[in-house]
């Protein structure tokens, strides 16, 4: 036996099939909506900075980070996780519980914030008030006491 003989299954070179490329790919498409995020959040911290910030402007500037960061997730769980080959059963395997632990965390803040407006009127026994805090008054800087 020769020591320098080798097994057929043993290769001792790789053979790219395209992944690199797909991976490439992928690595660009992140680092472009990366990019439009951090974008959208400089200009949601100019307006921010600004003396009449417009809250129309920049709650849709969050909503259009919000989906740009969802479109990111599931890129990455369907290319680095491989959900976008399995099949379906396997995806609702996945997808079905995320849905129900979110809605979890929505109900139990719902219930969260019914029990602390429930806790102050002592189980609805008396009525809710708001209390109203005065605006003390500042002087201007030039002004003597």
């Amino acid at each position: 036996m020769s020591a320098h003989s080798a097994s057929p299954e043993i290769t001792f070179h790789a053979e790219h099939s395209g992944s690199t490329k797909k991976i490439w790919r992928t690595f660009w498409l992140l680092s472009i909506i990366t990019l439009i995020e951090l974008g959208i959040g400089l200009a949601i911290y100019n307006i921010h900075k600004g003396e009449n910030p417009n809250a129309t402007l920049v709650l849709m500037f969050k909503g259009v980070v919000c989906i740009l960061t969802l479109a990111k997730a599931y890129y990455i769980v369907s290319i680095f996780m491989h959900l976008g080959d399995e099949i379906r059963n396997m995806i609702m395997t996945i997808v079905v519980p995320l849905c129900l632990f979110i809605w979890f965390i929505i109900a139990f803040l719902w219930d969260g914030t019914s029990w602390k407006n429930l806790k102050n009127t002592d189980a609805g026994t008396r009525e809710y008030k708001v209390e109203k805090v005065e605006k003390h008054a500042v002087p201007e800087k030039g002004a003597k006491d």
